[in-house]
């Protein structure tokens, strides 16, 4: 009878020590998915940020690409101007002296 009554407590002993262990375990992979899924979520925000910024480059690329265009057709308008203008044509101080 004794023996039957050791047996049982350290059954229930025993079945405390597995409850427990499995309690910390539970808990641990639910530290372990919390982790996981901080470290997913700030993947996917730093995966939108390059999204942005990648979109942002290709519009600074368009436009410096648009400006440099401008300015090559002002340069070319100026470039006409100065050489209609008498103010900027080069002098041929030879003949004015004849």
């Amino acid at each position: 009878h004794l023996s039957r009554k050791l047996s049982s407590k350290a059954e229930r002993a025993h079945s405390a020590m597995m409850n427990a262990d499995m309690d910390a375990v539970e808990a641990e992979n639910q530290v372990e998915l919390e982790e996981k899924t901080r470290l997913i979520n700030q993947v996917l925000e730093l995966q939108h940020t390059l999204e942005d910024l990648s979109a942002r480059v290709d519009a600074v690329k368009e436009e410096n690409l648009k400006l440099k265009s401008e300015n090559q057709v002002l340069g070319q308008y100026i470039e006409n101007l100065m050489s209609a203008s008498s103010v900027f044509q080069t002098t041929d101080t030879k003949s004015k002296r004849k």
